[in-house]
């Protein structure tokens, strides 16, 4: 798949989520078969810029191109300035965010309450596109609420934007993530533009991916929470699209040394103190559905130091080693 110019190594891509796909997450996606990776969403308003959580989400240092980064408002003059900033800091695609069901997001007429206004969509995404030389990306909703599914107008006033790439998430603003993720309305989207479609929406397994390409047609997918604590998800997906094969279960061995690996960035990442409370949620998310899980997170919950963690994460895949009958 092309965005732009740039060739995508494969259709499987990484959804930005906030406080989730930090530059350590993306790059670890990357290296476990994601074709692409979306930053966290940045805020037009470039006075927020100055924060210690903004500046961390600004910094793509060694990521590996093409750099996406995800930028949120609803001003069309700051999104355009914000594109151009970004592209200045090393963007290399922007992605505007017109999916976020958050009521924080929403109260500020951002994200998927973009969605009631066409004209105003249509007037940001304009001023966004004609503002930068690099391809820019939409992600939206299948519509306002169930009653009101516009996301083939929406696709449509995008293409016509110069909107390079489209992702849909299969629910409404007002669904947020309850319920199951629809694909008929992402189906009819495909089919009413020339645009790359990417679906999006409880893609949890690689047969589950499989359905939803065939169920869509879309040209790519969009992988969010089942990458929590399972990042190598994405060579799963990839080895049963393109062999057919399902991959054997990791080795616990194997696991132990990617959550490892991967803490140790968000320390280097973050710093001590803030890294050790960054790691706690994706600790979690790695032990979930294993034996004692409860108990690994309660310790980890309480730790203090990166010492703790990892001498604590050490400990527990022992205990899933000496004890693998009970995690098979």
């Amino acid at each position: 798949m092309r965005i732009g110019s740039y060739e995508i190594a494969n259709n499987l891509l990484l959804a930005p989520m906030a406080g989730v796909t930090d530059r350590p997450f993306r790059q670890l996606c990357r290296r476990l078969g994601a074709g692409l990776a979306v930053s966290e969403m940045i805020s037009a308003d470039a006075s927020l810029w100055g924060t210690k959580k903004s500046v961390k989400r600004l910094d793509h240092d060694g990521e590996e191109a093409p750099i996406s980064v995800q930028i949120l408002g609803s001003d069309p003059q700051m999104m355009a300035q914000a594109a151009q900033a970004n592209v200045t800091m090393g963007a290399q695609i922007i992605d505007i965010n017109m999916g976020c069901p958050a009521k924080k997001v929403c109260k500020k007429s951002a994200g998927s309450a973009l969605l009631e206004d066409e004209l105003l969509v249509a007037e940001i995404l304009k001023a966004t596109v004609d503002a930068v030389d690099v391809p820019v990306t939409l992600k939206i909703r299948t519509g306002t609420d169930p009653q009101n599914r516009n996301g083939e107008r929406i696709a449509e006033i995008a293409e016509d934007a110069g909107i390079q790439a489209l992702s849909v998430h299969g629910r409404t603003r007002a669904c947020k993530f309850a319920g199951q993720a629809e694909y008929e309305t992402i189906r009819r989207i495909k089919q009413t533009v020339a645009i790359p479609v990417i679906a999006n929406g409880d893609i949890d397994s690689p047969q589950k991916a499989a359905e939803v390409l065939e169920r869509t047609g879309a040209d790519a997918l969009m992988i969010g929470r089942a990458a929590q604590g399972r990042p190598w998800i994405f060579n799963e997906i990839n080895s049963y699209l393109t062999s057919g094969q399902l991959l054997p279960e990791p080795e616990l061995e194997w696991v132990a040394d990617i959550l490892t690996r991967h803490v140790q960035q968000l320390y280097e990442f973050y710093g001590e103190y803030l890294g050790v409370r960054i790691a706690r949620k994706h600790i979690a998310w790695y032990s979930k559905g294993r034996p004692e899980g409860a108990v690994f997170r309660n310790k980890i919950n309480y730790s203090e130091s990166s010492a703790e963690q990892l001498q604590a994460i050490n400990e527990y895949f022992q205990f899933l080693h000496n004890n693998r009958d009970l995690a098979a």
